[in-house]
């Protein structure tokens, strides 16, 4: 997002796309509009609404998911961007929301002080609370994942949709040159495991929640954004992403040519969220679904990705989590 300081100059809009774009909505092509980058879509942080177009085909329906989640949140006390219009134009689907006068937690975490970083995670732990309050449908996934558990090719590696890990060791088990011995270990392992999930009642989470999906102004959360992975899953799901962010965060630039933060500066994060949230992390066996929920994502990655090395590295971490290990040992809370 875009620092409010920021000073905007009142000239029509010049970019073709976004111009043509802004036609589809129905919203007149005044005002400075600047261009952001990002992993997926196009974006254009204007002074008074953002608008998104994604031309990458792989996440189908992703808006259109998107605004029925926000929807949802309409008259709940969730901090989140409002949607004015989405749709599909020439140049490929788009989705404009009101813009919220703050920036991302990415780009404010650097500069700001212990109390004030403390003081966002407690606003963020109360934001997921109330997130996690609002009525879902308990079938709610999104449409580009929903083809990925069908068979289809995977646009993405989260989040984990606890009924489909067995069949990502199915998935699996049809590459060519497959360990046979790891993946009956691996569908022994999560056997053992289903049981922990069965009393579970799905909640509305997130999916992606990380650095750049928070927004913040004067040391509190004003927005959660980018619903497009949001499912209906158990809440302790939320915790898959957040605490790898922490343990990994500079695996999670907003764009490909940025870099991520220090995990260093994140080591207090789970105890902050903690303090906030603390029925998050007090489910039983914690632990044991934290590693099941990774295991999902890790067998995603080995069986789906396009690149041998990176199918290759999932493998070795899933020999790691069959051991009890991953990037949760050393966190904290």
């Amino acid at each position: 997002m875009c620092d409010q300081s920021t000073p905007f100059v009142d000239k029509p809009a010049t970019d073709p796309t976004l111009l043509r774009t802004l036609a589809s909505a129905g919203l007149p092509a005044t005002g400075r509009f600047l261009p952001k980058a990002g992993w997926v879509s196009r974006v254009w942080v204007g002074d008074e609404y953002v608008v998104r177009l994604n031309n990458d085909g792989r996440f189908r329906d992703a808006y259109r998911h998107e605004a029925t989640v926000v929807n949802l949140l309409a008259g709940s006390e969730v901090p989140h961007a409002r949607i004015l219009a989405h749709g599909d134009g020439p140049d490929g689907p788009w989705y404009v929301s009101k813009r919220l006068p703050s920036r991302t937690l990415y780009e404010v975490w650097p500069a700001a002080d212990s109390h004030t970083r403390q003081a966002i995670i407690e606003s963020l732990g109360l934001a997921l609370r109330v997130l996690h309050r609002v009525r879902v449908p308990a079938d709610l996934l999104p449409p580009w994942l929903a083809d990925a558990l069908a068979g289809k090719p995977w646009a993405a590696f989260h989040p984990p949709v606890v009924r489909a890990a067995l069949q990502q060791v199915e998935a699996a088990r049809r590459l060519p040159g497959h360990d046979s011995r790891l993946l009956a270990d691996v569908a022994d392992w999560i056997q053992e495991r289903l049981a922990l999930f069965a009393a579970d009642e799905p909640v509305l989470v997130h999916g992606d929640l990380h650095g750049s999906n928070v927004i913040v102004d004067q040391g509190r959360v004003t927005g959660l954004i980018d619903f497009a992975e949001a499912s209906a899953q158990p809440a302790d799901v939320e915790l898959d992403t957040i605490l790898r962010w922490c343990a990994k965060a500079r695996e999670y630039p907003p764009t490909p040519d940025e870099q991520g933060l220090d995990e260093t500066t994140l080591t207090e994060v789970p105890g902050w969220l903690y303090g906030a949230y603390p029925e998050l992390f007090e489910r039983e066996h914690l632990r044991e679904r934290l590693l099941f929920y990774d295991m999902h994502r890790e067998l995603a990655l080995h069986a789906h990705h396009p690149q041998p090395d990176i199918r290759e590295a999932a493998q070795d971490r899933i020999a790691r989590l069959l051991s009890g290990h991953n990037h949760l040992d050393g966190l904290i809370w």
